[in-house]
Protein backbone atom coordinates (compact mmCIF):
# COMPACT_ATOMS: atom_id res chain seq x y z
CA UNK A 1 0.00 0.00 0.00
CA UNK A 2 1.45 3.54 -0.93
CA UNK A 3 2.62 5.19 2.10
CA UNK A 4 1.04 9.01 1.69
CA UNK A 5 3.45 10.84 4.08
CA UNK A 6 5.95 9.47 0.83
CA UNK A 7 4.83 11.29 -1.70
CA UNK A 8 4.48 14.66 -1.31
CA UNK A 9 2.76 16.73 -3.44
CA UNK A 10 4.81 20.17 -4.09
CA UNK A 11 2.78 23.08 -5.79
CA UNK A 12 4.83 25.63 -8.66
CA UNK A 13 7.76 25.32 -10.25
CA UNK A 14 9.87 28.43 -9.32
CA UNK A 15 13.18 27.64 -7.48
CA UNK A 16 11.79 26.35 -4.17
CA UNK A 17 9.31 24.03 -5.67
CA UNK A 18 11.92 22.35 -7.93
CA UNK A 19 14.30 22.31 -5.32
CA UNK A 20 12.31 20.56 -2.76
CA UNK A 21 11.22 18.02 -5.22
CA UNK A 22 14.50 17.55 -6.55
CA UNK A 23 16.07 17.13 -2.21
CA UNK A 24 12.98 15.22 -1.67
CA UNK A 25 13.85 12.36 -4.64
CA UNK A 26 17.33 12.40 -3.52
CA UNK A 27 15.85 11.77 -0.06
CA UNK A 28 14.37 8.53 -1.64
CA UNK A 29 10.73 10.43 -1.32
CA UNK A 30 8.53 10.46 -4.66
CA UNK A 31 7.80 13.90 -4.97
CA UNK A 32 4.57 15.10 -7.81
CA UNK A 33 5.05 18.42 -9.13
CA UNK A 34 1.97 20.56 -10.19
CA UNK A 35 1.92 23.88 -11.88
CA UNK A 36 -0.37 26.03 -13.34
CA UNK A 37 1.95 26.70 -16.54
CA UNK A 38 5.01 24.68 -17.84
CA UNK A 39 7.51 23.86 -15.75
CA UNK A 40 9.60 26.62 -16.77
CA UNK A 41 7.42 29.20 -16.27
CA UNK A 42 7.47 31.39 -13.07
CA UNK A 43 9.09 34.44 -11.63
CA UNK A 44 12.52 32.63 -11.03
CA UNK A 45 13.18 32.79 -14.30
CA UNK A 46 13.00 36.38 -14.75
CA UNK A 47 15.12 37.26 -11.91
CA UNK A 48 17.91 39.44 -12.77
CA UNK A 49 19.51 40.33 -9.78
CA UNK A 50 21.44 37.38 -8.57
CA UNK A 51 21.25 35.24 -5.45
CA UNK A 52 23.41 36.67 -2.40
CA UNK A 53 25.97 34.73 -0.14
CA UNK A 54 28.94 35.47 1.90
CA UNK A 55 31.48 33.64 -0.02
CA UNK A 56 34.36 36.05 -0.71
CA UNK A 57 37.23 36.42 1.15
CA UNK A 58 36.03 40.17 2.85
CA UNK A 59 32.85 38.82 4.10
CA UNK A 60 31.07 36.83 6.47
CA UNK A 61 27.76 34.86 7.13
CA UNK A 62 27.86 37.45 9.97
CA UNK A 63 27.63 40.49 7.99
CA UNK A 64 25.09 39.33 5.53
CA UNK A 65 22.83 38.69 8.51
CA UNK A 66 23.38 42.13 10.09
CA UNK A 67 22.65 43.50 6.78
CA UNK A 68 19.65 41.42 6.50
CA UNK A 69 18.57 42.59 9.74
CA UNK A 70 19.20 46.52 9.22
CA UNK A 71 17.16 46.08 6.11
CA UNK A 72 14.47 44.94 7.71
CA UNK A 73 13.82 47.70 9.29
CA UNK A 74 13.14 46.52 12.89
CA UNK A 75 10.73 43.36 12.18
CA UNK A 76 13.31 40.82 11.02
CA UNK A 77 12.92 37.28 12.89
CA UNK A 78 16.30 37.05 13.91
CA UNK A 79 16.45 32.86 13.46
CA UNK A 80 15.44 33.10 10.34
CA UNK A 81 17.72 35.51 9.17
CA UNK A 82 20.92 33.22 10.61
CA UNK A 83 19.95 30.61 9.02
CA UNK A 84 19.35 32.20 5.64
CA UNK A 85 23.06 33.75 6.09
CA UNK A 86 24.63 30.88 7.67
CA UNK A 87 23.17 28.12 5.41
CA UNK A 88 23.68 30.25 2.19
CA UNK A 89 27.11 29.13 0.97
CA UNK A 90 26.31 25.60 1.21
CA UNK A 91 23.14 26.26 -0.89
CA UNK A 92 25.08 27.65 -3.42
CA UNK A 93 27.34 24.61 -3.28
CA UNK A 94 23.77 22.82 -3.59
CA UNK A 95 23.52 24.52 -7.39
CA UNK A 96 26.79 24.67 -8.47
CA UNK A 97 27.00 20.64 -7.87
CA UNK A 98 23.75 20.40 -10.06
CA UNK A 99 25.24 22.66 -12.59
CA UNK A 100 24.40 26.23 -12.28
CA UNK A 101 27.34 28.03 -14.66
CA UNK A 102 28.09 31.08 -12.06
CA UNK A 103 30.00 33.81 -13.79
CA UNK A 104 33.91 33.67 -13.20
CA UNK A 105 36.41 36.34 -12.86
CA UNK A 106 40.19 34.61 -12.78
CA UNK A 107 39.31 31.43 -11.95
CA UNK A 108 36.58 32.62 -8.73
CA UNK A 109 33.20 32.84 -8.68
CA UNK A 110 32.29 36.89 -9.58
CA UNK A 111 30.77 38.93 -6.65
CA UNK A 112 28.38 42.18 -7.19
CA UNK A 113 27.51 44.29 -4.81
CA UNK A 114 23.60 45.37 -4.47
CA UNK A 115 21.82 48.03 -2.50
CA UNK A 116 22.10 47.62 1.70
CA UNK A 117 24.92 45.01 1.20
CA UNK A 118 27.86 46.29 3.29
CA UNK A 119 29.83 43.53 0.69
CA UNK A 120 30.21 42.37 -2.94
CA UNK A 121 28.03 39.06 -2.45
CA UNK A 122 26.03 39.02 -5.21
CA UNK A 123 26.44 35.74 -7.59
CA UNK A 124 24.87 36.38 -11.14
CA UNK A 125 25.03 33.82 -13.99
CA UNK A 126 24.63 34.56 -17.67
CA UNK A 127 25.18 38.60 -16.20
CA UNK A 128 21.77 39.63 -15.70
CA UNK A 129 19.97 36.33 -16.48
CA UNK A 130 20.54 34.03 -13.16
CA UNK A 131 16.83 33.17 -12.78
CA UNK A 132 17.10 32.06 -16.17
CA UNK A 133 20.18 30.06 -15.61
CA UNK A 134 18.93 28.33 -12.20
CA UNK A 135 15.18 27.82 -13.61
CA UNK A 136 16.91 25.93 -16.78
CA UNK A 137 18.98 24.24 -14.76
CA UNK A 138 16.86 22.67 -11.79
CA UNK A 139 14.68 21.60 -14.38
CA UNK A 140 16.63 19.98 -16.40
CA UNK A 141 17.76 17.90 -12.66
CA UNK A 142 13.93 17.39 -12.14
CA UNK A 143 13.41 15.92 -15.76
CA UNK A 144 16.75 13.66 -15.64
CA UNK A 145 15.30 12.36 -11.79
CA UNK A 146 11.91 11.39 -13.31
CA UNK A 147 10.41 13.38 -10.78
CA UNK A 148 6.16 13.24 -11.87
CA UNK A 149 5.29 16.79 -13.15
CA UNK A 150 1.32 17.64 -13.92
CA UNK A 151 1.68 21.05 -15.65
CA UNK A 152 -0.85 23.36 -16.82
CA UNK A 153 -2.90 21.82 -13.67
CA UNK A 154 -3.75 24.25 -10.81
CA UNK A 155 -4.52 24.09 -6.82
CA UNK A 156 -7.71 24.60 -6.43
CA UNK A 157 -8.86 24.22 -2.88
CA UNK A 158 -7.25 22.14 0.51
CA UNK A 159 -9.68 20.42 2.18
CA UNK A 160 -9.44 18.65 5.61
CA UNK A 161 -7.05 15.33 5.60
CA UNK A 162 -5.44 12.86 7.65
CA UNK A 163 -2.37 13.40 10.09
CA UNK A 164 -0.39 12.88 6.95
CA UNK A 165 -1.81 15.97 5.03
CA UNK A 166 -4.63 18.08 3.64
CA UNK A 167 -6.40 17.20 0.18
CA UNK A 168 -6.02 18.67 -2.36
CA UNK A 169 -7.99 19.51 -5.09
CA UNK A 170 -7.16 20.21 -8.57
CA UNK A 171 -7.91 20.96 -12.42
CA UNK A 172 -6.39 21.13 -15.50
CA UNK A 173 -6.22 24.71 -16.65
CA UNK A 174 -8.24 26.30 -18.13
CA UNK A 175 -11.86 24.85 -17.23
CA UNK A 176 -10.36 21.12 -16.17
CA UNK A 177 -13.00 19.21 -13.83
CA UNK A 178 -11.90 19.41 -10.66
CA UNK A 179 -9.96 16.10 -9.31
CA UNK A 180 -9.13 15.18 -5.40
CA UNK A 181 -5.99 14.40 -4.37
CA UNK A 182 -5.68 11.37 -1.49
CA UNK A 183 -4.37 13.10 1.67
CA UNK A 184 -0.59 13.55 1.85
CA UNK A 185 2.34 16.52 2.58
CA UNK A 186 1.63 19.40 0.77
CA UNK A 187 4.08 22.41 -0.33
CA UNK A 188 2.90 25.38 -1.54
CA UNK A 189 5.73 27.08 -3.22
CA UNK A 190 3.18 28.82 -5.48
CA UNK A 191 5.03 32.14 -5.17
CA UNK A 192 3.85 35.85 -4.59
CA UNK A 193 0.94 38.73 -5.52
CA UNK A 194 3.14 41.03 -7.23
CA UNK A 195 0.70 41.05 -10.33
CA UNK A 196 -2.63 42.11 -8.20
CA UNK A 197 -0.90 45.43 -8.91
CA UNK A 198 -1.63 47.39 -11.97
CA UNK A 199 1.99 48.00 -12.65
CA UNK A 200 4.10 44.87 -11.66
CA UNK A 201 7.50 43.56 -12.13
CA UNK A 202 5.88 40.20 -11.91
CA UNK A 203 4.48 37.33 -14.40
CA UNK A 204 0.38 37.23 -15.17
CA UNK A 205 0.19 33.96 -12.58
CA UNK A 206 1.37 36.06 -9.42
CA UNK A 207 -1.45 36.71 -7.77
CA UNK A 208 -1.84 35.03 -4.38
CA UNK A 209 -3.64 32.45 -5.04
CA UNK A 210 -1.57 30.11 -2.84
CA UNK A 211 -2.23 32.55 -0.22
CA UNK A 212 -6.15 32.76 -0.41
CA UNK A 213 -6.44 29.08 -1.01
CA UNK A 214 -4.77 28.53 2.53
CA UNK A 215 -6.55 30.91 4.14
CA UNK A 216 -9.56 29.32 3.57
CA UNK A 217 -8.38 26.01 4.56
CA UNK A 218 -7.49 27.47 7.88
CA UNK A 219 -4.00 28.68 7.99
CA UNK A 220 -2.56 31.92 9.29
CA UNK A 221 -1.59 34.40 7.30
CA UNK A 222 1.20 37.50 8.19
CA UNK A 223 2.89 40.55 7.43
CA UNK A 224 0.79 41.25 3.83
CA UNK A 225 0.83 44.75 4.64
CA UNK A 226 4.22 44.21 3.57
CA UNK A 227 4.57 44.35 -0.39
CA UNK A 228 7.97 45.88 -1.53
CA UNK A 229 8.20 47.78 -4.59
CA UNK A 230 11.36 48.00 -6.99
CA UNK A 231 12.29 51.56 -7.78
CA UNK A 232 13.53 51.05 -11.08
CA UNK A 233 11.41 49.48 -13.85
CA UNK A 234 11.87 50.76 -16.97
CA UNK A 235 8.94 53.17 -18.20
CA UNK A 236 7.46 54.28 -21.92
CA UNK A 237 3.81 54.34 -22.62
CA UNK A 238 2.84 51.03 -24.36
CA UNK A 239 5.88 49.10 -23.12
CA UNK A 240 5.92 46.43 -20.70
CA UNK A 241 7.14 47.31 -17.34
CA UNK A 242 10.95 45.66 -17.85
CA UNK A 243 12.97 45.43 -14.53
CA UNK A 244 16.36 47.23 -14.34
CA UNK A 245 18.02 45.20 -11.79
CA UNK A 246 19.38 47.53 -8.80
CA UNK A 247 22.52 45.77 -9.21
CA UNK A 248 23.53 48.23 -12.25
CA UNK A 249 23.20 50.99 -9.21
CA UNK A 250 26.13 48.89 -7.59
CA UNK A 251 28.10 49.35 -10.52
CA UNK A 252 27.64 53.08 -10.25
CA UNK A 253 24.66 54.09 -12.41
CA UNK A 254 22.83 57.25 -10.85
CA UNK A 255 19.13 58.35 -10.14
CA UNK A 256 18.17 61.54 -12.01
CA UNK A 257 15.44 63.32 -12.20
CA UNK A 258 14.50 65.87 -15.91
CA UNK A 259 17.37 68.34 -15.60
CA UNK A 260 19.87 65.49 -14.67
CA UNK A 261 19.79 65.96 -11.01
CA UNK A 262 20.66 63.57 -8.64
CA UNK A 263 17.99 63.41 -5.85
CA UNK A 264 18.94 60.57 -4.04
CA UNK A 265 22.35 62.72 -2.23
CA UNK A 266 20.84 63.85 0.83
CA UNK A 267 18.05 61.82 0.90
CA UNK A 268 19.86 58.53 2.37
CA UNK A 269 23.81 58.26 3.17
CA UNK A 270 23.81 55.53 1.06
CA UNK A 271 22.17 57.32 -1.56
CA UNK A 272 21.17 55.15 -4.46
CA UNK A 273 22.71 52.43 -2.47
CA UNK A 274 20.00 52.83 0.19
CA UNK A 275 17.06 50.14 0.84
CA UNK A 276 14.78 49.85 -2.03
CA UNK A 277 11.60 50.78 0.13
CA UNK A 278 13.74 53.89 0.99
CA UNK A 279 14.55 54.51 -3.12
CA UNK A 280 11.27 53.53 -4.08
CA UNK A 281 9.37 56.20 -2.14
CA UNK A 282 12.15 58.64 -3.22
CA UNK A 283 11.37 58.01 -6.82
CA UNK A 284 7.50 58.36 -6.45
CA UNK A 285 8.12 61.50 -4.72
CA UNK A 286 10.11 63.50 -7.56
CA UNK A 287 7.73 61.45 -9.70
CA UNK A 288 4.82 63.49 -7.65
CA UNK A 289 6.98 66.65 -7.74
CA UNK A 290 8.08 67.02 -11.21
CA UNK A 291 4.55 65.99 -12.39
CA UNK A 292 6.38 63.72 -15.50
CA UNK A 293 5.34 60.00 -15.31
CA UNK A 294 9.04 58.87 -15.11
CA UNK A 295 12.42 59.93 -13.45
CA UNK A 296 15.54 58.50 -15.33
CA UNK A 297 18.83 55.87 -14.29
CA UNK A 298 21.92 57.40 -15.84
CA UNK A 299 24.46 54.95 -16.38
CA UNK A 300 26.65 56.16 -18.83
CA UNK A 301 29.43 56.41 -16.36
CA UNK A 302 29.83 52.57 -16.57
CA UNK A 303 32.36 51.86 -19.41
CA UNK A 304 30.08 50.44 -22.58
CA UNK A 305 32.26 47.02 -22.80
CA UNK A 306 31.44 46.48 -19.12
CA UNK A 307 27.82 47.62 -19.01
CA UNK A 308 26.77 45.68 -22.26
CA UNK A 309 28.86 42.43 -20.80
CA UNK A 310 27.21 42.67 -17.33
CA UNK A 311 23.73 43.01 -18.30
CA UNK A 312 23.21 41.49 -21.34
CA UNK A 313 19.38 41.23 -20.95
CA UNK A 314 18.94 44.65 -20.20
CA UNK A 315 20.87 46.45 -22.83
CA UNK A 316 19.37 44.29 -25.28
CA UNK A 317 15.95 45.19 -24.01
CA UNK A 318 16.34 48.85 -24.04
CA UNK A 319 17.94 48.66 -27.26
CA UNK A 320 15.00 47.33 -29.00
CA UNK A 321 13.28 50.88 -27.85
CA UNK A 322 15.70 52.67 -29.38
CA UNK A 323 18.12 53.22 -26.14
CA UNK A 324 21.93 53.04 -25.96
CA UNK A 325 22.37 52.67 -22.01
CA UNK A 326 25.91 53.59 -22.31
CA UNK A 327 25.03 56.84 -23.88
CA UNK A 328 21.17 57.18 -23.31
CA UNK A 329 19.22 57.47 -19.77
CA UNK A 330 17.38 55.50 -19.35
CA UNK A 331 13.61 56.17 -18.47
CA UNK A 332 12.06 54.26 -14.81
CA UNK A 333 9.38 54.39 -12.33
CA UNK A 334 8.37 52.44 -9.03
CA UNK A 335 6.32 49.72 -9.52
CA UNK A 336 5.28 46.31 -7.24
CA UNK A 337 7.72 43.57 -7.18
CA UNK A 338 7.70 41.04 -4.10
CA UNK A 339 5.43 39.82 -1.77
CA UNK A 340 7.23 40.25 2.07
CA UNK A 341 4.19 38.56 3.58
CA UNK A 342 2.39 34.99 2.83
CA UNK A 343 1.01 32.08 5.13
CA UNK A 344 3.11 32.29 8.06
CA UNK A 345 5.83 28.83 8.64
CA UNK A 346 8.25 27.69 11.44
CA UNK A 347 11.48 28.05 10.02
CA UNK A 348 10.74 24.60 9.24
CA UNK A 349 8.26 25.71 6.05
CA UNK A 350 5.36 23.89 8.62
CA UNK A 351 2.17 26.36 8.47
CA UNK A 352 -0.33 25.96 11.15
CA UNK A 353 -2.09 23.28 9.44
CA UNK A 354 -0.56 20.07 10.14
CA UNK A 355 1.21 18.50 6.99
CA UNK A 356 0.89 21.57 5.14
CA UNK A 357 4.21 23.56 4.11
CA UNK A 358 5.12 26.40 2.09
CA UNK A 359 8.58 27.72 1.11
CA UNK A 360 10.21 30.92 -1.20
CA UNK A 361 7.78 33.94 -1.81
CA UNK A 362 4.55 32.30 -0.35
CA UNK A 363 5.54 32.05 2.69
CA UNK A 364 6.51 34.51 6.21
CA UNK A 365 8.76 33.19 8.22
CA UNK A 366 9.81 36.49 9.04
CA UNK A 367 12.95 36.56 7.54
CA UNK A 368 13.10 39.69 4.95
CA UNK A 369 10.74 41.71 8.27
CA UNK A 370 9.24 45.11 6.70
CA UNK A 371 11.59 45.37 3.90
CA UNK A 372 13.58 42.60 1.63
CA UNK A 373 17.44 42.80 1.57
CA UNK A 374 17.88 42.53 -2.66
CA UNK A 375 19.05 38.88 -3.73
CA UNK A 376 18.23 37.53 -0.81
CA UNK A 377 14.34 36.35 -2.51
CA UNK A 378 16.21 33.08 -4.50
CA UNK A 379 18.29 32.27 -1.31
CA UNK A 380 15.33 32.05 0.85
CA UNK A 381 13.62 29.59 -1.54
CA UNK A 382 16.63 27.32 -1.86
CA UNK A 383 17.24 27.63 2.35
CA UNK A 384 14.23 27.37 2.98
CA UNK A 385 13.17 25.11 0.64
CA UNK A 386 16.42 22.30 2.15
CA UNK A 387 14.26 22.61 5.40
CA UNK A 388 10.82 21.36 4.17
CA UNK A 389 12.66 18.67 2.76
CA UNK A 390 14.34 17.56 5.57
CA UNK A 391 10.84 17.38 7.06
CA UNK A 392 9.29 15.85 4.43
CA UNK A 393 11.83 13.06 5.30
CA UNK A 394 11.47 13.02 8.95
CA UNK A 395 8.39 14.82 9.93
CA UNK A 396 8.07 16.25 13.38
CA UNK A 397 5.33 18.18 14.97
CA UNK A 398 5.39 22.07 14.78
CA UNK A 399 4.53 25.16 13.28
CA UNK A 400 4.71 29.00 13.46
CA UNK A 401 4.49 30.89 16.57
CA UNK A 402 1.29 32.83 17.32
CA UNK A 403 1.93 36.52 15.56
CA UNK A 404 2.14 39.78 18.20
CA UNK A 405 -1.75 40.56 16.33
CA UNK A 406 -4.08 38.28 15.49
CA UNK A 407 -6.89 39.45 13.53
CA UNK A 408 -9.25 36.89 12.94
CA UNK A 409 -11.87 37.66 9.81
CA UNK A 410 -15.46 36.12 8.91
CA UNK A 411 -15.19 32.92 7.22
CA UNK A 412 -15.31 33.79 3.06
CA UNK A 413 -18.54 33.33 1.92
CA UNK A 414 -21.11 34.91 -1.19
CA UNK A 415 -23.54 34.09 -3.56
CA UNK A 416 -21.19 33.21 -6.29
CA UNK A 417 -21.79 35.20 -9.14
CA UNK A 418 -19.89 33.98 -12.44
CA UNK A 419 -16.58 35.46 -12.22
CA UNK A 420 -15.58 38.22 -15.33
CA UNK A 421 -11.76 38.57 -15.78
CA UNK A 422 -11.89 41.86 -16.47
CA UNK A 423 -12.34 42.61 -12.65
CA UNK A 424 -8.64 41.65 -11.65
CA UNK A 425 -7.89 45.08 -13.81
CA UNK A 426 -10.43 46.60 -11.13
CA UNK A 427 -8.69 45.23 -8.39
CA UNK A 428 -5.37 45.55 -10.07
CA UNK A 429 -5.93 49.57 -10.11
CA UNK A 430 -7.59 49.99 -6.89
CA UNK A 431 -4.44 48.41 -4.80
CA UNK A 432 -2.20 50.72 -6.78
CA UNK A 433 -3.58 53.44 -6.03
CA UNK A 434 -4.95 53.03 -2.82
CA UNK A 435 -2.90 50.14 -0.81
CA UNK A 436 0.38 51.06 -3.00
CA UNK A 437 3.89 52.85 -2.00
CA UNK A 438 2.38 55.33 -0.05
CA UNK A 439 -0.70 54.72 1.37
CA UNK A 440 -3.52 57.22 3.02
CA UNK A 441 -6.45 56.06 5.68
CA UNK A 442 -8.96 56.76 3.82
CA UNK A 443 -7.85 55.00 0.42
CA UNK A 444 -7.13 52.09 2.59
CA UNK A 445 -10.61 51.77 4.25
CA UNK A 446 -12.24 52.80 0.70
CA UNK A 447 -10.27 49.99 -0.91
CA UNK A 448 -10.63 47.61 1.90
CA UNK A 449 -14.67 47.99 1.42
CA UNK A 450 -14.37 47.20 -2.61
CA UNK A 451 -12.42 44.47 -1.64
CA UNK A 452 -15.20 42.82 0.71
CA UNK A 453 -17.77 44.18 -1.28
CA UNK A 454 -16.51 41.97 -4.68
CA UNK A 455 -15.54 38.86 -1.59
CA UNK A 456 -19.07 38.85 -1.37
CA UNK A 457 -20.29 38.64 -4.56
CA UNK A 458 -17.63 36.13 -6.33
CA UNK A 459 -17.03 33.90 -3.33
CA UNK A 460 -18.58 30.76 -4.24
CA UNK A 461 -21.45 30.12 -1.21
CA UNK A 462 -20.84 26.56 -0.81
CA UNK A 463 -17.27 24.36 -1.54
CA UNK A 464 -18.62 23.21 -4.24
CA UNK A 465 -17.50 24.54 -6.86
CA UNK A 466 -14.27 25.44 -5.66
CA UNK A 467 -13.66 29.27 -5.81
CA UNK A 468 -12.10 30.33 -9.50
CA UNK A 469 -9.30 32.98 -9.82
CA UNK A 470 -11.13 36.22 -9.73
CA UNK A 471 -12.02 34.78 -6.13
CA UNK A 472 -8.59 34.37 -5.10
CA UNK A 473 -7.49 37.90 -6.25
CA UNK A 474 -10.31 39.29 -4.13
CA UNK A 475 -9.52 37.67 -1.21
CA UNK A 476 -5.95 38.26 -0.87
CA UNK A 477 -6.09 42.09 -2.08
CA UNK A 478 -8.49 42.13 1.23
CA UNK A 479 -6.02 40.35 3.51
CA UNK A 480 -3.21 42.79 1.94
CA UNK A 481 -5.66 45.85 2.39
CA UNK A 482 -6.72 44.68 5.93
CA UNK A 483 -2.85 44.25 7.41
CA UNK A 484 -2.38 47.48 5.84
CA UNK A 485 -4.99 49.25 7.43
CA UNK A 486 -4.21 47.26 10.80
CA UNK A 487 -0.81 48.53 11.01
CA UNK A 488 -1.14 52.54 12.35
CA UNK A 489 2.77 53.21 11.86
CA UNK A 490 5.06 53.45 8.67
CA UNK A 491 7.63 50.57 8.62
CA UNK A 492 10.21 49.18 5.64
CA UNK A 493 7.25 49.29 2.77
CA UNK A 494 4.22 49.97 4.02
CA UNK A 495 4.26 53.80 4.44
CA UNK A 496 0.95 55.60 6.10
CA UNK A 497 0.73 58.97 5.45
CA UNK A 498 -1.36 59.78 9.08
CA UNK A 499 1.31 57.48 10.28
CA UNK A 500 4.55 58.43 8.77
CA UNK A 501 6.98 57.59 11.51
CA UNK A 502 7.82 54.09 13.24
CA UNK A 503 6.11 52.81 16.34
CA UNK A 504 7.46 51.16 19.37
CA UNK A 505 4.14 49.07 19.53
CA UNK A 506 4.56 47.50 16.51
CA UNK A 507 7.32 45.86 16.62
CA UNK A 508 5.30 42.74 15.97
CA UNK A 509 3.81 41.07 13.03
CA UNK A 510 0.46 41.15 12.00
CA UNK A 511 -1.50 37.58 11.08
CA UNK A 512 -5.04 37.51 9.85
CA UNK A 513 -6.80 34.20 10.41
CA UNK A 514 -10.09 32.52 9.14
CA UNK A 515 -12.67 33.13 12.08
CA UNK A 516 -14.58 29.53 12.31
CA UNK A 517 -17.79 29.00 14.41
CA UNK A 518 -17.93 29.51 17.94
CA UNK A 519 -14.23 31.50 17.82
CA UNK A 520 -14.25 34.83 18.42
CA UNK A 521 -11.92 37.76 17.50
CA UNK A 522 -8.85 37.72 19.84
Amino acid sequence: MKEPKRHPLVVGSGIAGLYVALRCREMGLRPTIVTQGRLEESNTRYAQGGIAAAIGPDDAPARHYADTVRAGDGLVNRAAARLLADDAPARIAALVRYGVPFDTAEGHIALGREAAHSRARILHAGGDATGLSIEETLKRRVLEGGIDIEERTSLRALRPGSPDGPVAVVARSPGGHPVTHEPRPIVLATGGAGNLYRQSTNRPFAMGEGIAIAFRAGAIVADMEFVQFHPTAFYREGAPRFLITEAIRGEGARLVNEAGERFMVGTHPDAELAPRDVVARAVDREIARSDRPHVYLDATRIPRDRLFARFPSICRFLLLYGLDPSRDRIPIAPVAHYMIGGIATDLDGRTSIPGLYAAGEVAATGVHGANRLGSNSLLEGLVFGEKVAVQLRNPRAGGPSPPGRTVELPTPTGSGSPEDPATIEVIQSRLWDDVGIVRAPDGLRAALAAFETLDREVEPATSEPPPGAVANAALTATLIARSALERTESRGAHFRTDWPRRRKIWERHVGLRSRKAGRGRR
